[in-house]
């Protein structure tokens, strides 16, 4: 079994200080959460950021500041920037740390409720999405949060309208109003993609763990992160995403599965090498 990648949603574009003191928004906030993240385990750093009120943004500007500084602490490690934004952003908002060529960076595989909101993503959006990441030779991570995504966006790779094989997944399980984070969902899924493909599991809130042991058991990648999950166990909010990832780690080595630094994911991911 491949070693485990473990990948760091540091703070989302909806979470707040109100609900857990440690949600970084400014650049030194997000350095922060990335070292403590990269120094427990997490190879890679998933990266929403924020204006240093809170209020979500797609600057290319600030995305470029915060990457810059993240790299000068954690130079190794595999950054995946959002192309989601937050709910109500324009496809070109959405579509701006694009614009910096980054070796990775996410690709939502269609719409779907969000709580009380909806999160569009258009079969137009995604042909845009898709046609951007063809261009900059950017690595997509496919995030889907409906069974149904699958199906939508490996019909477009077939098409080669958004990068193919070999493709990396995010199966984020547990959103309210998308597919419940079960096991036999994520099992389903799994067994949905194309052979010598990747798959991480992302469980929301209280399935964060129980969604990521039956993953590293499976074989697969585990991300958690402040952007899905705010609490260490019940009732017990986390410090740092560093307590989560290393939360994982531990649950790793009860089952076995050794941790990937970040060379060795580049590898996993098909990814060059870092020069």
């Amino acid at each position: 079994m491949e070693k485990l990648i473990i990948t760091a949603a540091i703070c989302g574009a909806e979470v707040t200080k109100e609900q857990n003191p440690a949600v970084p928004y400014t650049v030194e906030e997000i350095v922060r959460e990335a070292k403590s993240a990269y120094d427990a385990g997490a190879a890679i750093v998933h990266v929403h950021v924020r204006e240093d009120d809170g209020t979500p943004t797609q600057s290319k500007a600030r995305f470029k500041e915060c990457i810059d500084a993240i790299y000068k602490v954690c130079p190794d490690v595999i950054l995946i920037p959002s192309t989601g934004g937050a709910v109500g952003m324009t496809a070109e908002e959405r579509l701006q740390p694009t614009e910096l060529f980054p070796e990775m960076a996410t690709l939502d595989c269609g719409t779907c409720n969000f709580g009380d909101d909806v999160f569009e993503n258009t079969m137009p959006m995604m042909r845009d999405f898709g046609k951007r990441m063809l261009e900059n030779h950017i690595k997509p991570e496919y995030e889907c949060f409906e069974m149904g995504h699958l199906d939508t966006i490996l019909t477009m790779a077939k098409k080669g309208l958004v990068p193919g094989e070999p493709m990396q997944f995010n199966f984020v399980l547990g959103v309210p109003g998308c597919t419940p984070a079960t096991v036999p969902n994520l099992c389903w899924l799994v067994n949905a993609i194309p052979a010598g493909s990747t798959w991480t599991a992302t469980g929301i809130g209280r399935h964060a763990f129980t969604l990521a042991a039956p993953a590293i058991a499976m074989g697969g990648n585990v991300r958690v992160g402040f952007e899905d999950n705010l609490y260490l166990e019940r009732g017990v909010l986390a410090k740092s995403n560093g307590e989560l990832v290393a939360k994982v780690v531990r649950i790793a080595k009860e089952l076995g599965r050794e941790i990937a630094n970040p060379a060795e994911a580049r590898k996993i991911l098909s990814l060059p090498a870092k020069g």
